[in-house]
């Protein structure tokens, strides 16, 4: 269906344009296969991540056909243009009351999902925990044998169509109000402690190394990283911006995920 969710959404940037039903049926089509795990709006391949920028179109165009309506629950109601996914118990999945999921996102077996909030074109991984209050945004892709921390914040990154979702890897572990913006990509097995601010320009400096250069937009595989600061000089005076750090690697004794935290606590970082 590329091509063809190609050509409309190029012709619904025409004023003239009116989206047919044909139209309306392709791009449901999308929608469903996102939700059943069918298709991804980005995926691993033997070169690196591959962003599937037409998947994310037929999101956008879903958003302009859909019309806002009453969402009716036992215990409360909402007004929106997109539904919320509905559990049936055979997923596999554990969903306490007051994690949502919009339609469109998919959540594999064994993943938990405490009070939470995961947006349209997001993949979560298998045995991955969300914890309370934790948002993962649209398109966001979230590996296996992942926790995210009580309040951790995944960007969304809807537009543009071709640019990289966020990507977490398979068996990574955010602490605390971690935040995590922008396409920013953590590689297996990273671990961040609390309060760690990652955008696209965030510096990220290895100190385990003299003179290491800063890189950004990405966290090498299994580094523990903790919230840094660098002095930056200003006409008004010197100060520090935000920056992380990389103070070590995890080792082979806290690969597994019940054993994260200790990965923390070797290096003496907060959870």
């Amino acid at each position: 269906m590329k091509n063809q969710i190609n050509e409309l959404y190029e012709n619904a940037a025409l004023s003239n344009y009116v989206i047919t039903e044909n139209d309306e049926l392709a791009i449901q089509s999308v929608i469903k296969q996102l939700d059943h795990g069918q298709i991804r709006v980005a995926e691993k391949t033997a070169s690196g991540w591959v962003t599937n920028d037409w998947v994310k179109k037929a999101i956008l165009l879903y958003f302009k056909t859909q019309k806002m309506q009453l969402i009716e629950l036992e215990h409360w109601n909402f007004f929106d243009k997109i539904p919320l996914k509905k559990w049936s118990g055979t997923e596999g999945v554990r969903v306490v009351p007051q994690a949502l999921a919009r339609v469109g996102s998919y959540i594999e077996r064994g993943a938990i999902l405490m009070p939470s909030y995961i947006n349209i074109g997001a993949f979560v991984g298998a045995n991955t925990m969300v914890d309370t209050w934790a948002t993962v945004g649209s398109c966001a892709q979230i590996g296996a044998n992942v926790h995210l921390s009580g309040g951790v914040g995944i960007g969304g990154v809807l537009e543009p169509a071709q640019a990289q979702p966020v990507i977490v890897e398979d068996d990574c572990f955010l602490g605390s109000r971690c935040i995590v913006v922008e396409g920013v990509h953590l590689e297996k097995g990273v671990v961040l402690g609390a309060g760690v601010t990652l955008t696209a320009s965030t510096k990220i400096i290895d100190v385990t190394q003299k003179n290491a250069p800063a890189i950004k937009g990405r966290v090498p595989a299994n580094s523990v990283v903790i919230p840094g600061v660098q002095n930056k000089d200003f006409p008004g005076g010197t100060f520090g911006v935000p920056c992380a750090l990389i103070i070590g690697q995890r080792q082979e004794t806290t690969n597994k995920k019940t054993s994260l935290n200790q990965a923390l606590h070797d290096f003496e970082v907060s959870v």
